[in-house]
This record gives structure tokens, sequence and C-alpha cells, in this order.
């Protein structure tokens, strides 16, 4: 199994703490509050939420398409489960 790359994962990491901060889009927002609210640690809800993130990563890099918002926000509502697109 391939190690993961540590700059890949503190940037991703800085497009949601970006994303918190300026509560855009505040679904990001309330999805780390529903996972904690489950019992979810912040640090761990973060990592899920990163997961969506780098799904969004992956189609505009990958298939050249723009920022999908309807499928992240539709990965974010699946969260703990894992993205699905």
């Amino acid at each position: 199994m391939e190690k993961s790359n540590p700059y890949l994962k503190l940037a991703v990491m800085e497009v949601v703490e970006n994303q918190l901060e300026t509560n855009d889009p505040p679904e990001t927002r309330l999805t780390l509050k529903r996972l904690t609210e489950q019992n979810i640690s912040e640090e761990d809800a973060k990592l899920l939420i990163a997961q969506a993130v780098t799904v969004e990563i992956y189609n505009i890099l990958k298939n050249r398409e723009e920022f999908d918002r309807e499928r992240f926000v539709k990965n974010l509502r699946r969260l703990p489960r894992e993205p699905k697109e």
C-alpha cells in the first residue's frame, strides 16, 4: 500500500479549515457540527470532510470538471459513510 503524501494532506486540510473559517459553503460547518454530535472527534470529522474535498479535487484535475457544489454537498451529507462520486 502506498503511503499518503503529507503535503497533499496539509493542502486538503487547509481547504477544510478555509471552508470552516469563511463558512463557504455553510454545509461544511453544518457537517462538522453533525459529525461531532455523533461523538466523532473534531479532528476525525475534519478528516472525513477532507474526503469529500478530495473527491472534488480529483474530478477537477482528472476529469477536468468544474467544482460541483451539488455533488460536494451530497457527499458531505453522506458522511461518515464514504463519498460516492
